[in-house]
């Protein structure tokens, strides 16, 4: 157990497999976000690229088919997990999360592929 939460970086499919299908994409998406409240469940803070580089992409005119995503998408990541304390890595094929999981182990961080595995934080709530 530990006394601080944890910001998770949840990694996973987004793009891949979809041939630029927004329904695929979304579909992806919301599978990535159903492992948000697990994490948060465990005491940690989760958080996933797209949150932060969808919105990105859209203040610049683009989606994430467009060709500026893949200079938004995966520096996205990057960025993030120097902020991040651990990644949780889903299940399926996608060459952004298994660069986010190289990244995590350059940086040091916990990789872990299951909720289960990463470590409940201790109940009380420190301000």
């Amino acid at each position: 157990m530990t006394d601080k939460p944890m910001l998770v970086l949840i990694a996973g499919p987004y793009r891949s497999g979809t041939d630029g299908d927004p329904q695929a994409m979304a579909a992806n998406l919301a599978r990535l976000e159903a492992a948000a409240w697990p994490v948060f469940a465990t005491g940690h803070l989760p958080v996933i690229g797209e949150w932060i580089a969808l919105p990105v992409l859209r203040s610049a005119g683009a989606g994430p088919t467009d060709p500026l995503a893949d200079q938004v998408l995966h520096p996205t990541a990057d960025r993030l997990l120097s902020h991040c304390d651990a990644v949780l890595r889903l299940p399926g094929d996608s060459a952004g999360a298994d660069q986010d999981v190289a990244t995590a182990h350059h940086l040091g961080l916990p990789v872990y592929h299951d909720v289960a595995e990463i470590p409940r934080r201790t109940p009380q709530e420190t301000r």
